[in-house]
């Protein structure tokens, strides 16, 4: 098929574009590269640097592209900076997206499938968490992600244009190219593995009385390469809907330290901070839906292999992508 894939410059959109070309298909990224990384775009991709607000080059790019199904990542994803700053969140993961939606229709585009977030649950009645959980996001992270979902159902009933969406977890890991570099980096895997390199001297801990056995919050952690398995089986015409994304496993933060500590080799000193507003004590997926409709299978479901992954791809590139 012919792909078009928004935010393909970014840390998920790389390596899905990654694995789109290895499956044959051919591939156009659209970015602005705000976040992204132009070296992390796949040589084999067609690049086009243009940004969602511009509603005529999307609508120019989506046709020049051909493009019979849309990966839709680009977006920005800061909790905390949604709830300073929530223009932003429902200016570019809202506006500049219904922009998208408009040119998939223009352009008779049949498969649209969004990069979502467990965020739109918010705090969750219980875990795992299925898909038919109430979604009552309490940030404008998630309301922006919910909002688009539900732009979906009415694209989908009114244009015809199929969806998945898929609300992932925590995304980790890398493949052998591509990897994670955030310019602003919140997710802990990189910021553990960062004091192992050397480049930072402690990674702090945020809560160490939560009710759970170490205290610490427990996370549900995918290996990106599973996540892009599952947005390519996704493409499949007749595949829609809601799909949570996650190994149904969960791990606490001084567990991923460990594991960070024996993979590394380094010791890695930690600092302990109060608890943050709004961090729920467990949040972990229940996958069924995905495994049991989409055919997926995640190929790396233990901390130990997504870490290992992320390790080597850091001591490759220890300061990330070189722009």
């Amino acid at each position: 098929m012919n792909v078009f894939v928004t935010g393909g410059a970014g840390y998920i959109g790389s390596v899905c574009v990654e694995e789109l070309l290895n499956a044959g298909h051919a591939v156009t990224v659209f970015d602005n590269l705000t976040e992204g990384h132009r070296s992390a775009v796949d040589s084999r991709a067609t690049f086009v640097h243009g940004c969602l607000s511009d509603a005529a080059l999307v609508k120019q790019s989506v046709r020049a592209a051909k493009a019979e199904a849309v990966l839709h990542f680009a977006a920005n994803a800061q909790v905390g900076e949604s709830m300073t700053n929530p223009g932003k969140y429902f200016r570019n993961n809202v506006a500049s997206g219904l922009n998208l939606l408009d040119a998939a229709a223009e352009c008779g585009v049949k498969k649209f499938v969004f990069s979502s977030t467990c965020a739109t649950y918010g705090p969750p009645e219980r875990v795992p968490m299925t898909e038919d959980l109430p979604q009552r996001p309490i940030n404008p992270y998630g309301e922006s992600k919910l909002m688009f979902e539900k732009m979906l159902l009415w694209y989908e009933q009114i244009h015809k244009l199929e969806f998945v969406a898929f609300r992932y977890f925590n995304a980790a890991g890398a493949s052998e190219k591509f990897g994670e570099h955030h310019r602003i980096e919140t997710h802990l895997i990189p910021n553990v593995l960062r004091v192992a390199l050397g480049h930072a001297t402690h990674c702090e801990i945020y809560g160490t009385d939560y009710p759970t056995p170490d205290g610490t919050c427990i996370r549900d952690y995918i290996h990106i390469a599973d996540l892009a398995q599952a947005h390519i089986l996704g493409l499949a015409p007749g595949q829609r809907g809601f799909f949570n994304l996650g190994n149904g496993d969960g791990y606490s933060v001084k567990q991923v330290i460990e594991t960070c500590e024996k993979l590394s080799g380094k010791k890695i000193p930690t600092v302990e901070k109060p608890r943050r507003a709004g961090d729920p004590p467990r949040l972990v997926a229940a996958a069924g839906k995905a495994v049991q409709e989409l055919g997926w299978r995640p190929k790396y479901p233990r901390l130990e292999n997504i870490v290992a992954t992320a390790w080597a791809w850091h001591n490759k590139n220890p300061n990330g992508y070189p722009d």
